[in-house]
């Protein structure tokens, strides 16, 4: 299920604009999309990504493990 969840994802933490969310998707699917917008806007850079999510690497890292079992793409660092 591919919903666009942010324009730009560290645009989010610091945006004063409402950003539109999928009606109907779980906080689960909206986590997802976040971390991989992310990851993504930070050229794969775990440490980076971690910080504007304002998770732990680790925590980053577990997220990452649980996708990639599930088959999901996760953006590598470039």
């Amino acid at each position: 299920m591919a919903h666009q969840v942010l324009t730009h994802a560290s645009d989010a933490p610091h945006s004063s604009a409402p950003v539109p969310l999928p009606v109907g998707a779980t906080v689960a699917d909206v986590e997802r999309e976040l971390v991989l917008q992310t990851l993504a806007s930070c050229n794969g850079n775990r440490t980076h990504a971690a910080r504007v999510l304002g998770v732990s690497v680790r925590t980053l890292r577990n997220r990452i493990r649980l996708y990639t079992a599930r088959g999901i793409e996760v953006p590598a660092h470039s």
